[in-house]
């Protein structure tokens, strides 16, 4: 079998590994829930040859995303569930009806802002039509909360949620009072040590994040960009001083904190100099 531009034979490719028998075992084995880590893990790590700027591991990487998606459609096929066909369907769907100032007749376009509104209002008819079309659906379902999908992660999730939940007004007017929301939980994550319950420290630390990715979206930065760049900044200042204790012939472990800590301070001000 011979690489191709055409979808069909990456379609081929994924039924040849998943027939029984002639199959790859690996392959074989697998189902949506043993897949789905790899599925977020190949996401990741687009958003990361994005931020590099690297147009040929994109390639590389929308590829191997492209192949999650084959993965699952292929594996509903078998279930007799859908097939990939049915994804591409119910996607060129969504984004047609989704935008009916591009693709329906209109009389004029739309501003951004109408854009904005039209969106949300077709996708609450569609949340609306799936709570109809599926028996099983709960109250829950038809929430102003329900669109927000459980499976991101969990600091876009959680902007998401606040996002939904300000555009009917449940929101604070000024990032400082975000701020004294943010003391307010660090105060209670102290009484938490104090009293030396765990669950309590676990829950009371989960509300400070939650409240600091509200800071974040009062200041417009994206949490998950904002964490990655602290990422990346860590990892600097921590090489600098492995790389300073390696120049006088000593590694971390032969160093004390406050050392380590004085390198780490000695790194921010050569940061700071440029």
């Amino acid at each position: 079998m011979t690489p191709s531009r055409d979808i069909s034979r990456l379609l081929e490719i994924m039924a040849q590994l998943r027939t029984p028998v002639t199959g790859c075992p690996w392959d074989l084995e697998q189902n949506f829930a043993t897949i789905a880590p790899y599925t977020i893990e190949e996401a990741y790590e687009v958003a990361d040859a994005i931020a590099r700027n690297d147009m040929y591991d994109l390639c590389d990487e929308l590829g191997d995303l492209l192949l999650q998606v084959v993965y699952h459609a292929r594996m509903a096929e078998e279930q007799g569930a859908f097939a990939f066909g049915d994804v591409v369907e119910a996607i060129t769907r969504k984004m047609i009806r989704r935008h009916p100032h591009v693709f329906a007749d209109a009389d004029g376009r739309l501003t951004p802002a109408n854009v904005k509104g039209a969106w949300d209002r077709i996708k609450a008819e569609e949340r609306a039509e799936r709570v109809a079309r599926n028996p099983a659906a709960t109250n829950s379902d038809v929430s102003l909360l329900a669109g927000v999908k459980a499976g991101q992660p969990a600091l876009t999730r959680a902007m998401q949620l606040q996002r939904k939940a300000s555009s009917v007004g449940f929101d604070w007017n000024d990032p400082r009072a975000v701020l004294d929301k943010i003391r307010e939980e660090a105060d209670e994550i102290e009484a938490a040590l104090d009293r030396g319950d765990p669950t309590q420290i676990a829950d009371e630390t989960g509300d400070l994040m939650f409240a600091l990715v509200n800071l974040a979206r009062h200041v417009d930065a994206d949490p998950e960009q904002a964490l990655r760049r602290t990422n990346a900044k860590f990892e600097r200042r921590f090489a600098y001083i492995e790389q300073s204790l390696q120049a006088s012939g000593r590694t971390l472990t032969d160093a004390s904190l406050a050392e380590m800590d004085a390198l780490w301070n000695e790194a921010k001000t050569k940061e700071a100099a440029g």
